[in-house]
């Protein structure tokens, strides 16, 4: 009941996903980032537990290919599991239990890679890597969420989606956006909301851990942290 998109932005050398589901929650079982090692998808019968251990994999310098075949070895119901993974190379990988009982796709682009099970049709995740590749947007999370734009386009899931999340990790230990939309009809347009908003102050963020004496007060108090 989820679909993906995870990828390597060789420009900037930053990792993101963005994903969607009719599950609540998505963002805090499916996407997983580090900065430097990777990105990690776990869905269908979701195992949290694969999305740590699988960064751990990936920032110990094993491959995206390496990484997934280690997590399905690794599980106890490989048969009900899909996985996706990016590396600090741009490889990817992924894996699609053969016991899903739904439409059950993944495709690849470059540096990109693609996921998502019960699909309206076996189209949904090809698209999101054509949205993703084909957007003219320099900004990474803005081809992020044109991947997810381009899945809900190509029909998305058999039920509404009612959750997404875009997360994203740059240079540090934490993620430089992690945004989520939980229980609420068109999530992937309200993830586009939440972007707006959270992306002229993105930067403040960074600031204010690594230098917060040299910030000013927001005009908007709503917006300060």
């Amino acid at each position: 009941m989820t679909f993906s998109l995870s990828a390597f932005d060789r420009k900037t050398g930053m990792f993101g996903i963005a994903v969607a589901s009719s599950s609540i929650a998505v963002g805090n079982r499916c996407p997983w980032a580090k900065a430097g090692a990777g990105v990690i998808a776990t869905q269908h019968r979701t195992d949290i537990r694969c999305g740590p251990l699988g960064l751990d994999l990936l920032g110990k310098g094993f491959s995206a290919r390496e990484t997934v075949d280690i997590l399905v070895a690794g599980s106890e119901h490989p048969n009900l599991r899909q996985f996706a993974a990016v590396d600090r190379d741009g490889r990817t990988a992924y894996f699609n239990g053969p016991d899903i009982e739904s439409i059950a796709t993944a495709h690849e682009g470059d540096a990109c890679v693609s996921v998502g099970n019960f699909m309206a049709n076996t189209e949904v995740t090809a698209a999101m890597v054509r949205g993703y590749e084909a957007s003219g947007s320099t900004i990474f999370a803005e081809r992020l969420l044109a991947s997810l734009d381009a899945g809900v386009a190509a029909g998305g899931e058999t039920q509404p989606a009612m959750a997404a999340a875009l997360l994203i990790v740059d240079k540090h230990a934490w993620p430089l956006v992690d945004l989520r939309v939980d229980f609420e009809r068109d999530p992937a347009m309200r993830l586009h909301a939440l972007w707006r908003t959270y992306e002229p102050i993105v930067d403040r963020f960074v600031t204010q851990v690594l230098e917060p004496a040299t910030l000013k007060p927001l005009i908007n108090s709503a917006l300060q942290v």
